[in-house]
């Protein structure tokens, strides 16, 4: 953007003086050209449509031109030479000449270091911005003396590194901004055009001391590491199907195990769900439990009349004839209660069980025992001896 023409000015006239304009073949894509030398009292400075010619000395802009017009430096009619006259007149007064174009220049920007964006959801994320802008000098006076004289810009890459960290910042400050506002990370994606708008009215404030306008942004894209964007995608998938986090793992669950057919998808298939169950079946299924669950009250040990699986202890909506986590069986009527006593409490409980599931007394036969004065074999808990009468220790 900005070009040291090593063609000098063209033309010439009396004591040295010389006819100064920005050729059109130099112009390219240069917002800024320096002219090879100093501007002497005499010269002429053409300055076309397209054009603004700004006089800089000692680092500073002394006027600058902006009407299209052949500008004599001899004349006091000239609007520049009324405070330019005593600076430039003499041979230590000289001044440079700057031309700038007045028409807009397309950029690009990226961050190379990252932006901490607090969310309440993911706590602290790093978040990287990129876009295309569209920029035109603003300010000539400003512009001069902030990239020539406060920066020492001298060629295109210097001006262009200046605006791009510039854009960074602008965009960081304004996703600063729209957080205090209560926009979150998973807000980003889907409020690209509502950011691209707020950082072009936060625009002037940030490069009017620079001397340039900002007059378009697109293209804008807002990064986030893959693992808070892989949380963000599934957000957005569950907002866009209408399920809670509950009814979007459940479909996930039931999709996997449609898809393998050497595991649980055997077992579902042969229940009738089938291997090509897919997602929607799985959403379904999940709709149909939480309605399940949500139905009220309390029955069977579960909200809405669901009751725990007797071997995985998930809960299983009332009237499941089988467990949807595990596949236990349900219905099968409970063991009898066929069992010896409860030596302790006397409950009856089913055969086969090693200790009474009312008290935790072990079940077990207790051994035999000698009566004391016939030494017969007693077995049992009685406290006389069947074939002597005699008390029994304990």
């Amino acid at each position: 953007m900005v070009t040291n023409n090593p063609v000098p000015p063209k033309g010439g006239s009396l004591l040295g003086a010389t006819t100064v304009v920005w050729e059109d073949a130099y112009k390219g894509p240069n917002v800024m050209w320096r002219v090879p030398r100093n501007i002497r009292y005499g010269d002429n400075v053409v300055v076309r449509e397209d054009e603004t010619a700004v006089f800089f000395r000692d680092g500073k802009v002394l006027a600058y031109l902006d009407r299209p017009d052949r500008y004599a430096l001899t004349s006091l009619n000239a609007g520049i030479v009324g405070n330019l006259i005593q600076s430039i007149s003499g041979v230590r007064q000289e001044a440079e000449v700057y031309y700038l174009q007045k028409r807009p220049f397309d950029g690009k920007f990226g961050s190379q270091e990252p932006y901490i964006f607090k969310d309440p959801d993911f706590g602290l994320v790093s978040l990287r911005v990129f876009g295309d802008y569209r920029w035109k000098v603003g300010g000539p006076d400003l512009f001069i003396s902030q990239f020539v004289g406060t920066f020492g810009a001298a060629t295109t890459s210097d001006v262009e590194t200046r605006l791009r960290d510039q854009m960074v910042l602008l965009v960081y400050n304004t996703l600063g901004k729209l957080k205090d506002q209560g926009m979150h990370v998973t807000d980003l994606a889907s409020q690209l055009s509502t950011i691209e708008q707020a950082v072009l009215g936060f625009a002037p404030q940030h490069f009017q001391t620079l001397g340039v306008e900002l007059v378009q942004l697109q293209g804008l894209s807002v990064n986030l590491p893959d693992e808070v964007q892989k949380a963000v995608n599934t957000r957005s998938t569950m907002s866009v199907l209408g399920v809670n986090y509950m009814q979007y793992q459940a479909g996930q669950a039931l999709t996997t195990a449609a898809a393998n057919q050497s595991g649980g998808a055997g077992q579902f298939a042969g229940a009738g769900v089938g291997l090509g169950a897919g997602l929607g079946m799985g959403y379904g299924m999940a709709g149909t439990m939480q309605g399940a669950y949500q139905g009220g009250g309390m029955a069977g040990g579960g909200p809405g009349g669901s009751t725990p699986c007797p071997k995985c202890s998930a809960l299983v909506p009332a009237g499941s004839k089988f467990c949807p986590s595990c596949g236990t069986t349900f219905g099968a009527p409970p063991p009898a209660a066929n069992g010896p006593p409860c030596p302790k409490c006397g409950t009856v409980s089913a055969a086969g069980l090693k200790f009474c599931p009312n008290c935790g007394t072990s079940l077990a036969p207790a051994p035999p025992r000698t009566c004391p004065k016939c030494q017969a074999s007693v077995a049992g808990a009685g406290k006389f001896c069947p074939n002597c009468g005699s008390e029994l220790p304990p």
